[in-house]
This record gives structure tokens, sequence and C-alpha cells, in this order.
């Protein structure tokens, strides 16, 4: 479920014309930025979704958002927002440095050639 929701943000906040806002400064600016833009988009949907359940059954918007403010469970609902950031951030951190590296460079090193230089046995 994780996944999907960290899916539709970053689909979302790629369309965003300001989401890369320091391309030139080191990598914890663009990486900060992201995640938290991210982040926020993710926790939104997140809401949104769920408030979409209790809309149906309340048949109203304000009754729905009332009902779910009650019920929902908090604990589950901020570890589940903790396990996105991280995530997120995780993402935001790799995706920066393939930025600067190179998608091929990253590719050679995960997958080979492994070089030239053999182990002494």
């Amino acid at each position: 479920m994780a996944a999907l929701i960290l899916g539709k943000a970053v689909l979302i906040a790629d369309v965003l014309p300001f989401i890369n806002r320091y391309p030139d400064k080191p990598l914890v600016y663009n990486a900060a930025w992201k995640t938290t833009i991210y982040f926020l988009i993710a926790m939104l949907l997140h809401y949104l979704e769920r408030l979409v359940d209790f809309w149906r059954a309340a048949g109203g918007f304000i009754e729905g958002n009332h009902k779910l403010l009650a019920e929902i469970v908090w604990p589950h609902f901020w570890a589940l927002q903790i396990l996105l950031l991280v995530l997120i951030l995780m993402y935001c951190t790799m995706r920066e440095f393939v930025r600067v590296i190179g998608g091929k460079t990253v590719r050679r090193m995960f997958f080979g050639p492994l070089g030239t230089t053999q182990l002494s046995r």
C-alpha cells in the first residue's frame, strides 16, 4: 500500500514546475526539498483515500471528514507516514546520486562489468 501511495505522489510531484529547485547546490538540498514535497503529497493522498470511504458512508464531505477524524487509528496513520518518509528519503537520495553520477555509470556499477583487476588467491 505504501508503494502505491508513494508512486502516486512521485508521479504528481514530478510534473510540478518547482520540483527541481536546487540542481546546482549540494545534493542534500534537492534531496531534502523533493522529500518534503513528495511526503506532503503522499500524506495528503493517503488522507484523501481514507476520506473517500468515510464520505460515501456518511453521505457528505463534512460528515465524512468528522467521522474519519473520530475513527481513524492515529498511531497506525503516523506509523505509515514515518515509513513513507523513510522510503521517500532513500528514494530521493538515490535519485540525486543517479542524476549526478549518470544512469549509465550506476548501471555499470551495479551490473558489471566488474573491471580488469582480479583477486589473487
